[in-house]
């Protein structure tokens, strides 16, 4: 595999990356803009799977699990895009400045694509200049740039501003409901408690509450009994989803499959 290119100016990052098809899964901790310069890029957050193209141009909310397949473009073999973040500092310095607040909770998608536009395009073809080392840009224009794309965000889809600018502490939420949508996430069960609003170990005593047992076994049964639907009812392999399902290996996969139905996945 050919190496990454990867550069970051404070809050604006620059991925190239060469030849290979890549795989990954995080925690977005911010609200994020990003532009796909090159290639395409698949994304699976609790609501769905969704697949961004060259020219696309995403917004996400923050505080969410993805995983993420990048597909480098079949000309010229690399992966390329252009993210910025936006950290809470800024968007409450640019809520006083432009008197800019939330008037309710923020009810659209966690990650869209923006509509085409012109003003958009031309503000990332902007940021290019940002990862010559020769420019030695400072975080102050960095800042001002994350400013100036808010700006026209807010232009774009006024409605966003419930989703940067809504400075509530997250309380607690159901747990059932969110389990059921991320447990095929495989992140620390303290990465669960975080976003479903309770200390770790009032998320182990609710958990337990709710579905009778520890968050690590409930876990595997459920990836599993999503393994077993999909591959005796959707005619999937193994191979194509341990992944997907939160297994890390697919020897761990097939074993832990096998003591739970008596068979092997090949034999469903």
């Amino acid at each position: 595999m050919e190496p990454v290119d990867f550069k970051e100016v404070d809050r604006i990052m620059f991925s190239c990356e060469f030849n290979s098809k890549r795989e990954g899964e995080q925690f977005v901790p911010m609200h994020v803009l990003s532009s796909i310069v090159a290639g395409s890029m698949k994304v699976t957050i609790s609501e769905g799977t969704a697949i961004f193209n060259s020219g696309d141009i995403v917004v996400a909310r923050a505080n969410q699990l993805a995983k993420f397949v990048k597909y480098p473009d079949t000309e010229t073999g690399t992966f390329k895009a252009i993210v910025l973040s936006f950290d809470p500092a800024l968007l409450q310095d640019f809520s006083a400045e432009y008197l800019v607040r939330a008037d309710g909770p923020y009810a659209g998608p966690d990650g869209q694509v923006l509509p085409p536009n012109g003003l958009l395009q031309d503000f990332f073809k902007s940021l290019l200049p940002y990862f010559d080392p020769a420019n030695q840009l400072s975080g102050p224009l960095t800042t001002l740039k994350a400013k100036e794309a808010l700006l026209l965000l807010l232009r774009i889809k006024p409605e966003l501003k419930n989703m940067f600018f809504d400075f509530r502490q997250p309380g607690k939420i159901n747990l059932e409901e969110f389990m059921q949508r991320n447990f095929m996430f495989n992140v620390p069960i303290g990465r669960f408690a975080q976003l479903t609003g309770r200390s770790l170990a009032a998320f182990k005593r609710d958990f337990g509450q709710v579905f009778k047992q520890s968050p690590g076994k409930w876990l595997q049964q459920r990836r599993l009994q999503e393994a077993h639907y999909l591959i005796s009812q959707k005619q999937k392999r193994s191979s194509d989803i341990y992944l997907d399902l939160g297994f890390e290996d697919l020897s761990h996969f097939s074993f832990a499959f096998k003591k739970a139905y008596g068979v092997a996945p090949s034999m469903v």
